[in-house]
């Protein structure tokens, strides 16, 4: 196995800032989230300072990295105010200049700076200040332009409240927008997806996520199904959707770079999800985030680390011991082949071979031989590519991402 850590680092790390709080929860929503009808001035100025003493005591994990990306999650970020947004985006510009970055103090740094929106008059009134605040790309949870299927996923805001963001975001100077667009939501039919893609499409998003409805067990969607109170939509009609989404996007200059995610060109992709999907440095701060800790002498196969669920836990470990807010998983070797193997396998270019067996001392047959064979048969898998022993999904391997991944993680 190679012992150079940095052929398999890029050096940087991506910092999530997880900001919980939303006015109502979604009914299929299994995020770390809080339920805050109003936030308050009070508790979103406690909110900022624990993710400021959090940032602050966890330098190490970041020492002597530059700066990648910024990411403010939720939740719905928006709903704190662009001062409080500003005034984090210099903490972390300013912790990283203190490392030689190019960050300077007194200024948010020139990188990739994400914050989700959730389309509502109080929030699209506040874009122009978020975009003064440094904000670069908006990620808005639109989901739906169809208000019967708003209302059946139990969200808050209705297709004109959405129609009115995205024109406050252009107007407000942002030229980097993801569009989240949910298909597969009980009663929908492909008409009526159909017409969400028209509507989607012309507004000209640079991104676009779809993700198809879940039901996660412990939330009232999940429930309700388990008691025979709701059905889940077909899954051939909810592959067809799939399909669907692919060949409308592609149609209309959109490349497919990962299983979720569209865009139209490689210098629009979400540059701080990519770090995830390609196993590199992310820091994590505040309540649910997870960290994602690159390879090195101390941790040969890397390490996740996640954040209490719940507020109150989260807050106490910032009083007692803020440095360590979460638990730690070091990896082991097993267990990195197979991460290294899924996560490659739902971005567009696919397993490299090379890269690998770089890592782990052998091709990816040596350890998945007849996960991979099996995979090809059923037509899952395609091999070959750059070099022989490169992987990919297939169109069909696509559609069943999931059960793809289950089997590689058995195999650990």
């Amino acid at each position: 196995m190679a012992e150079d850590f940095d052929v398999f680092d890029d050096g940087a790390v991506g910092v999530y800032l997880h900001l919980p709080f939303c006015e109502r929860i979604c009914p299929y929503c299994d995020f770390a989230v809080v339920a805050a009808p109003e936030l308050g001035a009070g508790r979103e100025a406690r909110y900022v300072s624990n993710l400021l003493t959090e940032l602050k005591a966890r330098r190490s994990d970041f020492e002597g990295r530059a700066l990648a990306s910024l990411y403010f999650g939720g939740g719905t970020p928006s709903l704190f105010t662009p001062q409080s947004i500003r005034e984090l985006a210099l903490a972390v510009g300013a912790a990283f200049a203190e490392r030689g970055d190019d960050a300077a103090g007194g200024r948010v740094p020139e990188i990739e700076t994400t914050l989700e929106v959730n389309p509502s008059t109080i929030e699209w009134a506040r874009l122009p200040d978020f975009r003064a605040a440094g904000i670069n790309r908006l990620s808005i949870g639109v989901q739906s332009f169809n208000d019967t299927l708003l209302k059946r996923l139990g969200r808050a805001h209705r297709a004109p409240i959405a129609r009115e963001t995205l024109c406050a975001a252009r107007a407000a100077g942002f030229d980097n927008l993801s569009i989240d667009l949910i298909f597969a939501a009980p009663g929908e039919s492909q008409g009526d997806l159909a017409r969400d893609l028209d509507e989607l499409l012309e507004w000209e998003p640079e991104h676009i996520s779809t993700y198809e409805l879940t039901f996660e067990p412990e939330t009232p969607f999940g429930r309700a199904l388990a008691a025979g109170k709701m059905n889940s939509c077909d899954e051939d009609l909810a592959a067809d959707m799939t399909l669907q989404i692919e060949g409308r996007l592609k149609a209309s200059g959109f490349g497919r770079y990962e299983i979720s995610n569209y865009s139209r060109g490689e210098e629009t992709r979400s540059q701080h999800n990519q770090r995830y999907w390609q196993r590199q440095a992310v820091l994590g701060l505040g309540m649910g985030a997870h960290s994602a800790e690159a390879r090195s002498a101390g941790l040969p196969h890397g390490a996740r680390r996640a954040n209490p669920r719940r507020l109150g836990e989260w807050e106490e470990r910032i009083r007692t011991d803020p440095a360590r807010t979460g638990d730690e998983e070091r990896l082991s070797v097993a267990g990195s082949r197979g991460e290294a193997v899924f996560l490659a396998l739902r971005q567009a270019e696919g397993l490299s071979a090379l890269r690998f067996e770089a890592e782990f001392g052998g091709s990816p047959r040596v350890f998945f031989e007849a996960e991979i064979e099996a995979m090809i048969r059923r037509g899952w898998l395609i091999e070959g590519g750059r070099v022989a022993g490169d992987l990919r999904l297939s169109d069909l391997g696509r559609l069943l991402a999931d059960d793809v991944a289950a089997e590689f993680v058995a195999a650990v």
